[in-house]
């Protein structure tokens, strides 16, 4: 059984709590889109679902795929990370801008 450092905790915990919140926030921002249609709630739903994915995949190849493919990944985990939520950012700005 392989040993998980304390700051491994702390990232699966965070990583849980951000894939339920940001879940969450998708869910509901669907849930608008289903009810008014609006181009803008639709957007909005594939900009926090693409800054829930970052997240969470940051999160992934952080320690799942390093454990596993024994190399450290964390630089890019980061880049992926920040990549997605750079994009899922661009994306919740432009919903607030189509019409």
């Amino acid at each position: 059984m392989p040993h998980i450092i304390s700051s491994q905790v702390g990232i699966v915990v965070s990583k849980t709590l951000i894939l339920i919140l940001g879940g969450l926030i998708t869910y509901y921002s669907y849930q608008a889109y289903t009810r008014t249609g609006s181009p803008q709630h639709k957007w909005l739903t594939y900009g926090f679902g693409v800054v829930t994915l970052g997240a969470v995949t940051g999160g992934v190849l952080d320690i799942a795929v390093s454990q596993f493919v024994g190399q450290d990944l964390l630089s890019i985990s980061v880049f992926t990370s920040s990549a997605l939520t750079a994009i899922g950012l661009g994306i919740i700005l432009y919903s607030l801008y189509v019409q």
